[in-house]
């Protein structure tokens, strides 16, 4: 094998190595997006949950054992 094509191979296979990473670094942005929008949608319902027990409650904390299934 000549250097000319050794250099072509080697060229070649980079190319390839860099469409898989470029793919893979395509995937890991989609993936780090939809974390993002799961972390803001989380954040959002616990702000929600932190009003709605100050509001709901008078700011008293609630009584856990009065949320019990009468069976208990």
């Amino acid at each position: 094998m000549d250097s000319k094509q050794q250099t072509e191979r080697r060229l070649t296979e980079l190319e390839i190595k860099a469409a898989f990473t470029e793919d893979l670094l395509d995937q890991l942005n989609e993936i780090i997006v939809r974390q993002q929008q799961q972390i803001d949608a989380l954040s959002r319902e616990i702000g929600d949950l932190r009003r709605s027990s100050t509001d709901g409650g008078m700011g008293a904390p609630r009584n856990l054992r009065e949320d019990l299934p009468p069976h208990y």
